[in-house]
């Protein structure tokens, strides 16, 4: 997970909404993993938490899965632009973490287990089009709500606007450039465009 992270009483007791002093408990009875710092503090490391948090069917904050930073899953099937739009994402100011899937299936598994901020989907992927995906991933009780990004390379008629009904309000085509990508990513971030 890069660089290990440790979580203290006040901030699991948010996640779980419950009082300090039941984290505190659980740790003390062995329920969720933890120490003690030398100062008395109880600290839980993250993979520990998370543990804890899904064996008891609490939804994993995504500033658990990701260091804090915002992550972006990027469902693309074409090798060369996947590339291409990975190392632009990464190369950008916006300071997110960028996670790739290369089909439908698997950028539902991904974004299940990353909890995204945004999802950036060519429409034409070769097991599920990007409204199809959408329309899963958007279903009662799913619990998404990460901003959906649409690029394509060619849209059939009417596809713009069951798209936008679906819930992808951005929909670009490719040949607009990764700059413009980028612009929306941040735009979905919530980020203001840094000055020049």
């Amino acid at each position: 997970m890069g660089v290990r992270r440790y979580w203290g009483t006040q901030r699991i007791a948010r996640m779980c909404q419950v009082t300090p002093a039941t984290v505190a408990n659980w740790i003390d009875q062995g329920h969720l993993k933890g120490h003690r710092t030398p100062t008395g503090r109880r600290r839980v490391e993250t993979d520990e938490l998370i543990g804890f948090l899904r064996a008891h069917h609490i939804d994993v904050p995504a500033d658990l899965t990701s260091d804090g930073r915002d992550v972006v899953v990027v469902v693309e099937d074409d090798p060369q632009y996947l590339r291409t739009l990975l190392k632009h994402l990464q190369r950008s100011d916006l300071d997110a973490e960028v996670v790739a899937a290369t089909n439908g299936m698997n950028g539902l598994l991904e974004i299940g287990r990353r909890l995204p901020s945004v999802v950036v989907m060519d429409y034409g992927l070769p097991d599920l089009n990007a409204d199809a995906l959408i329309e899963r991933l958007k279903e009662p009780d799913g619990g998404f709500d990460a901003e959906v990004i649409v690029i394509s390379g060619g849209l059939p008629e009417g596809a713009e606007e069951r798209l936008r009904r679906v819930g992808a309000p951005t929909v670009l085509d490719k040949s607009v450039g990764f700059d413009a990508v980028i612009a929306a990513v941040r735009l979905a971030l919530g980020r203001e465009q840094p000055a020049r």
